[in-house]
């Protein structure tokens, strides 16, 4: 008997949701950083134990949206809750929930959502405040469970599974036993250099950009090398001045980085050229969103 689940994982930005997805694949797939907002749309992480298939849709953060892009973000949250069979809800140890993470329980409540509630970073806050934290939110819904996890330690991580084994129904398996994402190979290298300009640059700069790959394929001579171009999109003169560094220091750092780690990924050797250009307030472009892969309907 085969059981099956499309699962969401939601929670306001920066609470440790593509952590989590990679912890529970055992790969990394989601790109991390300690800056809000870096997943920008939905990445699926597939997870075949047995006979147990979860599909996991790793989502942005749920936020108040500045841009058109935040609201495209935000709507790739809603539509995912409508989209699987039950959802993972972070939230943090400490602090009352804001208006967006409420705004998710009235979601559940519309769709009669099963939901698991996982409070993360427990490793931030004594036992006796946890147990306070547990008390004071297993009543806002009617959740299946309530399960404390450090993600960045491997805490509770066994308590999750365990509750999603239980929680899963019959069903068929969606994808091949062996699938680890649904993700083109594309959308994985832009996503992995955006996540080494959001760790190489200052704050305001990561989330002016975009990445797009403009070309992937081995080579005729040496099928072995893979050659990608990517280009890196900002919103200022100056912004594109410090990702090429002085000398070209920066972009060969970023681009080093990628390329190693995509190496390992992909297994085999890369040629990796980037380049940066100006696309001035491309946020609030529908057709430039649309260009780099970020509209909620792509």
């Amino acid at each position: 008997m085969t059981k099956s689940a499309f699962v969401a994982i939601v929670g306001k930005p920066n609470v440790g949701k593509s952590s989590l997805l990679n912890a529970l694949l055992g790969e990394k797939i989601a790109i991390v950083s300690s800056k809000p907002q870096t997943t920008r749309t939905r990445i699926m992480g597939v997870l075949t134990e047995g006979e147990m298939q979860l599909c996991f849709l790793d989502t942005p953060g749920f936020h108040k949206p500045r841009t058109k892009l935040s609201g495209h973000m935000n709507t790739v949250v809603t539509k995912s809750i409508g989209d699987v069979d039950l959802a993972l809800f972070l939230v943090e140890p400490m602090g009352a929930l804001n208006e967006e993470e409420r705004q998710l329980i009235e979601e559940f409540k519309a769709r009669q959502l099963p939901v698991i509630l996982i409070v993360n970073k427990t490793d931030l806050v004594d036992k006796e405040r946890l147990a306070r934290r547990l008390a004071e939110l297993a009543p806002l819904y009617s959740f299946l469970a309530v399960v404390p996890v450090s993600v960045t330690a491997g805490d509770g991580l066994d308590a999750v599974m365990a509750e999603l084994r239980a929680h899963t129904p019959e069903g068929p398996h969606y994808f091949p036993d062996d699938t680890l994402t649904d993700q083109p190979e594309r959308v994985i290298a832009a996503e992995v250099i955006r996540e080494k300009i959001l760790r190489n640059m200052r704050d305001e700069i990561p989330h002016g950009t975009a990445v797009a790959v403009e070309k992937m394929r081995e080579r005729k001579d040496n099928p072995n090398l893979l050659d990608i171009e990517a280009v890196i999109y900002c919103e200022r003169d100056s912004h594109k001045g410090m990702l090429i560094g002085k000398g070209g220091l920066m972009l060969k750092k970023i681009s080093t980085e990628a390329r190693l780690e995509l190496e390992t990924f992909l297994d085999t050797r890369i040629s990796l050229h980037c380049w940066v250009k100006v696309r001035d307030d491309w946020r609030n472009s529908e057709k430039a969103i649309r260009s780099v892969g970020l509209s909620y309907e792509d």
